[in-house]
């Protein structure tokens, strides 16, 4: 991370998106899975970097699904992405586990069309299927 990245951070603050702020690549998910994937580790050593830099930083894993699928179905594989999400921050990271909280959204903020019934590229529904960083603390 450079300098101007890590001065975003400090000027951030509460609710915003740690990827945004430091310009990260976005964690996504494989269909119908919660496995962080290895593009994702990448992302997350970044995250990990943040947050022993800022002890005092505490972040909210919001994870998403693209539509496909019935919308609990959705809840309950989002609801598992966060929390696979955070036992990765945990886990491999090394962050204490007190300093984050998460939840699954299912579909209900897709960032596209792509909604029940419309029909849309494979790389599209990719980009609902994702986790944001967002800072609480």
């Amino acid at each position: 991370m450079n300098a101007g990245n890590d001065l975003g951070v400090v000027a951030a603050g509460v609710g915003s998106d740690l990827f945004e702020v430091l310009g990260l690549n976005p964690i996504y998910f494989d269909l119908d899975k919660d496995k962080i994937r290895n593009d994702a580790e990448v992302e997350l050593r970044k995250v990990v970097a943040v947050l022993k830099k800022y002890p005092s930083m505490k972040i909210d894993v919001r994870s998403h699904t693209d539509s496909r699928a019935n919308d609990a179905y959705n809840m309950d594989l989002s609801n598992r992405r966060a929390q696979s999400t955070i036992a990765w921050l945990v886990e491999n990271g090394g962050i204490e586990a007190s300093r984050l909280s998460g939840q699954g959204y299912g579909e209900t903020q897709l960032v596209n069309e792509c909604a029940n019934g419309v029909d849309c590229s494979e790389g599209k529904h990719q980009l609902n299927r994702r986790s944001e960083f967002i800072i609480v603390e």
